[in-house]
């Protein structure tokens, strides 16, 4: 049985804990200092030589008076490591931002490949160092969010990637078989792109040490670059490989499999593991009372930003990819259509992630043609193209299929109406999404808040709510760093 945990203390920021209902939450922007800072050992603190990628600027908004810091008052750290950069948000016990950032990834390169290992690791450095100096001495804890069923395979000893990760919209057709062999009908991990078949693919292709090997989600492993505690998971990013989040344990069935020793142990998201490592603290002048929380996936974290409260509210991420995400007081678990249940206390977020979205958009129109074209479009006329808008084979949600092709065809003479239709072709996927969850039983959707990138365009805000019949809205905060933000605030509540 779920329990469901009420603390006044956090209860605004977490109000689905059977908490009251509260206000917004104010913010602003700080300006900083940028340097990029890599570790290119786990001990070792070096700077980089040649040009450094160049840090995402931080905003003001002059329209709010800036709040300081009180004499006494704590701050906390989220990350959030997406599909192409991270960011990071600093906030207050009130949810108050004190400052903000971003970094698109460096593309380091190995045997002609993006070494995405030490991209990340980069550029988690280079976010501790981008936050004001001045506020690092009152961050007393941090928690990372990371994109969902992104696999690594480590050494248990040095933590260091006997392979390369396994992104989150990679398939591993080849383990599917043996996968469904062994789980229960229907269940998340029959799905190619599951953590679990990564971790069994892995385990049937290579020839290393197995001995020694450590499954790790994207954010264990960053975390663990911080904490130094190696093989500690969350019950959000571990629900891929397996584990039964209301039971709290890896299945039967699972730990009878030899690859069973690889697994990771799982924690509630946003709960301590332990302080943040002294040489960290000293070359970034962290207190030395600075945890490290237990983190989550960046779909997750994007939920618990927008504070989406009551069961039937969603929120749509549009970031490079389209995640959906709907407060149910059931749990729904059904492979075939990529649907799974993600435990949130005593109720269930339930959805999953298309390969369609905002990536699809970069690769087709630069920024300012996206903003410029959108201008043109009547968002009450309904485009008549049909499109399924992929960058690449396969699609997961609200079809798993692995071998669907992109459709972006006719394309129009006019770049708005081709923009028009695409825009409007993934509104209607998202609808077709919120349409399954109903007849698969969750509770059935009455408001749609959306984060990321997308939640910016205001056309197609519009589009989105004539198509699904909703009301849609921006949620007031749209980035995942803030949700992992309270999620650091709640490990500390917590400790």
């Amino acid at each position: 049985m779920l329990a469901s945990v009420y603390n006044p203390a956090i209860s605004f920021l977490f109000p689905w804990s059977s908490s009251p209902k509260h206000g917004l939450f104010s913010s602003w922007k700080q300006f900083s200092g940028t340097g990029l800072c890599l570790y290119d050992n786990v001990n070792k603190l070096t700077r980089r030589k040649g040009p450094r990628p160049i840090p995402m600027a931080f905003g003001s908004n002059t329209n709010e008076a800036e709040v300081g810091v009180s004499l006494g008052e704590r701050l906390y750290l989220g990350m959030d490591f997406g599909t192409s950069g991270a960011r990071f948000a600093l906030i207050d016990k009130r949810g108050t931002i004190h400052a903000e950032g971003k970094r698109e990834y460096p593309h380091f390169m190995s045997e002609e490949k993006v070494d995405w290992a030490r991209s990340w690791k980069a550029t988690l450095f280079s976010l501790l160092e981008d936050i004001p100096s001045h506020l690092r001495k009152l961050v007393a804890s941090i928690s990372i969010d990371g994109t969902s069923a992104t696999t690594l395979i480590v050494d248990s000893n040095t933590g260091e990637p006997l392979w390369r990760p396994l992104l989150y919209n990679e398939s591993c057709p080849d383990a599917l078989p043996t996968v469904k062999s062994i789980a229960p009908p229907n269940h998340t991990v029959c799905s190619g792109s599951s953590t679990l078949c990564k971790l069994v693919s892995w385990w049937e292709n290579d020839d290393s040490n197995k001995k020694s090997a450590l499954l790790l989600h994207q954010a264990d492993w960053l975390l663990w670059l911080l904490h130094g505690r190696l093989g500690v998971s969350d019950y959000n990013n571990a629900l891929k490989v397996g584990y039964d989040p209301e039971l709290e344990s890896y299945p039967p069935w699972l730990l009878s499999q030899p690859y069973s020793q690889l697994l990771p142990s799982v924690r509630a998201p946003g709960t301590s593991i332990g302080h943040l490592k002294e040489h960290i603290r000293s070359d970034f002048g962290f207190p030395n009372d600075c945890v490290v929380c237990a983190g989550t996936t960046d779909s997750i974290a994007a939920f618990l930003a927008a504070r989406a409260t009551q069961p039937g509210k969603a929120v749509t991420s549009l970031g490079s990819t389209l995640a959906i995400k709907l407060l149910s007081t059931t749990r729904i678990e059904d492979a075939r259509f990529g649907v799974y249940s993600h435990r949130l206390d005593d109720k269930w977020l339930v959805g999953g992630a298309s390969n369609t979205g905002g990536a699809v958009l970069r690769q087709i129109f630069t920024d300012e043609q996206l903003v410029k074209l959108s201008e043109q479009i009547n968002p009450m006329e309904a485009s008549l193209l049909d499109y399924y808008p992929l960058q690449t084979i396969g699609e997961r949600f609200p079809v798993a299929d692995p071998n669907m092709a992109p459709r972006l065809d006719p394309r129009p003479e006019s770049e708005v109406e081709f923009l028009h239709g695409i825009l409007e072709s993934i509104a209607r996927i998202e609808a077709k999404a919120y349409s399954l969850l109903k007849d698969l039983g969750a509770t059935q959707v009455d408001e749609v808040f959306t984060a990321g990138g997308g939640a910016k365009n205001e056309k197609w805000t519009k589009i989105r709510e004539r198509v699904l019949g909703l009301p849609v809205s921006r949620a007031t905060q749209t980035e995942a760093a803030y949700g992992a933000a309270l999620l650091a605030l709640r490990g500390t509540d917590e400790k």
